[in-house]
């Protein structure tokens, strides 16, 4: 029986033409590193980024709606630094409860989308 091994990517929505907006936070704040989209991909806007061994693909979508409640859930060495980072550059973050003794927090991309910060067990 084929199974499924692991996630590739995982892909949030946009605004279209917001690419500059996502490459401030994603990698200005954030620190991911923007991989180059292939070439047949570009032609239709979007942005993608390394995120560990998992990508994280941003795409324009004309009837955008931010994803309020799923999200990817991003593995941090230290929240309350990632916290910190993040109100120094005017993002709030909001700590939750943790899940398996793992310390977590959330907070939104400038699009509205919700982002999980869990640290790395």
């Amino acid at each position: 029986m084929a199974t499924i091994t692991g996630i590739d990517h995982v892909q949030l929505a946009m605004p279209i033409g917001s690419e500059g907006i996502a490459r401030a936070f994603f990698t200005g704040i954030l620190g991911l590193v923007e991989i180059e989209k292939p070439a047949h991909l570009a032609v239709r806007g979007g942005v993608w980024f390394q995120c560990g061994s998992t990508q994280l693909h941003l795409g324009g979508d004309p009837d955008f709606v931010a994803a309020k409640k799923a999200h990817p859930a991003f593995l941090v060495d230290s929240v309350d630094g990632v916290l910190q980072r993040l109100r120094d550059n005017g993002v709030e973050g909001t700590g939750e409860e943790p899940v398996a003794g793992r310390q977590r927090a959330v907070f939104f991309d400038p699009f509205g989308n919700r982002l999980e910060l869990i640290a790395q067990p």
